[in-house]
């Protein structure tokens, strides 16, 4: 009877000890105070958890990168290109018989297209907008296209040469061209065609990008407005491959996707997708899956920031909503339930998104049973040499 007195003191004083600690060791918040603490101590909403049901996944199709078709509001050929300031001209003038202006043997000095004919080296068109050609003086040229200057040259030798006739030349144009930077092999001013050239036109003539396709993004600049977008989304979305016009400017940037898996699965880490998009299935099996030890199927939950847009269709009456403002959002999965399985293989993964599986309850309750175990030892250890003594 003593020794199982003194056994029970122990235990007790073990239980005691135990029951005055604030709380066990954990790797994160329970699937219950996920949900009871989105409101805080003044009752206002901290972030939102949403439970993932098919309207929720269908909601979030829409979410995704701005659209350069839509955004940029055309799919159609830029203008007809125009001189502009900063682009080299060359005009070659011929004459229909020999001894005016610009016949031998003032050819033969020149790089001439023939005896009545005359090469007006290389300019480049000044900040006035301007050439110069003997003869015709100073042309306007910035703004028009090479048909309409050769008009004005022509007209503007009449009467001095003989029935003149001009062509016009841009050989290095400038200002009707798209630079391209960042993540390609060689960063150029790449010059657009007469016929019109699309963006991925526009990369292959400035040697490809360097970066694995699926971690490249693009972003396309036009004035004050810019997007971007993936690259695969570009390549497998031929109406998002856009033409471009003139002083567009092309940024090609590296950013590999990644999310972050956390709490009870089988890897905690950040973990890259590898892959132009991932969905919630995917990405727990990226992580691992679940442990069966410790996870609470109940409890899986995907952390993110959403824009107001996307959000006002999934909760239109959210007091978290406000204009142009990121929504923090708790998405919450219920694998206990086997329709489950079918949504997570729905719902998409977003960049820099956080997965967290809570614990099971019952994880908290077997380590209560190990520190028990874990003072039982030594309480037997001392209850035996009591005994002995004795």
């Amino acid at each position: 009877m003593q020794k199982s007195g003194f056994l029970i003191a122990v235990l007790g004083c073990a239980l005691s000890g135990l029951c005055a600690c604030s709380s066990l060791p954990e790797s994160g918040p329970s699937a219950q105070d996920v949900q009871q603490q989105q409101v805080d101590a003044d009752q206002g909403l901290r972030y939102e958890v949403v439970d993932i049901d098919p309207s929720v996944v269908w909601a979030l199709r829409r979410r995704g990168y701005e659209s350069f078709s839509s955004r940029f509001g055309d799919r159609a050929l830029s203008p007809e290109p125009v001189i502009g300031v900063g682009d080299s001209v060359t005009v070659t003038i011929w004459e229909a018989t020999a001894g005016g202006l610009f016949s031998a043997p003032l050819a033969a000095e020149k790089i001439g297209a023939g005896s009545n004919s005359a090469m007006i080296p290389e300019q480049v068109v000044g900040r006035d907008g301007g050439i110069t050609v003997p003869y015709a003086g100073r042309i306007h040229v910035a703004g028009r296209t090479p048909r309409a200057v050769q008009q004005i040259v022509q007209k503007a030798l009449e009467g001095k040469a003989i029935e003149p006739q001009a062509l016009v030349s841009v050989t290095r144009p400038v200002s009707n061209s798209v630079s391209v930077g960042g993540e390609v092999t060689a960063g150029a001013r790449v010059p657009l065609s007469v016929k019109g050239d699309r963006l991925l036109d526009v990369l292959a003539a400035a040697g490809g990008v360097r970066a694995p396709v699926n971690e490249t993004f693009v972003e396309l600049s036009r004035g004050p407005t810019t997007s971007r977008m993936p690259l695969l989304t570009i390549i497998s979305n031929p109406p998002e491959n856009i033409y471009l016009h003139a002083n567009d400017v092309l940024t090609l940037v590296r950013d590999p996707q990644t999310f972050i898996a956390y709490g009870a699965t089988g890897r905690n880490a950040e973990i890259p997708f590898e892959a132009d998009g991932i969905t919630l299935a995917q990405a727990l099996a990226k992580a691992g899956g679940l442990l069966d030890e410790r996870s609470d199927p109940r409890g899986v939950f995907v952390f993110r920031y959403e824009p107001e847009s996307v959000f006002r269709a999934i909760r239109p009456t959210s007091p978290l909503l406000a204009h142009d403002r990121l929504v923090p959002v708790v998405y919450r999965l219920n694998l206990a339930d086997p329709n489950s399985l079918f949504l997570e293989q729905s719902f998409h993964i977003a960049n820099r998104d956080l997965i967290y599986v809570s614990n099971s309850p019952s994880t908290e309750l077997q380590k209560v049973f190990a520190i028990i175990s874990g003072g039982i030892g030594p309480i037997g250890t001392a209850a035996s040499v009591a005994t002995y003594v004795k």
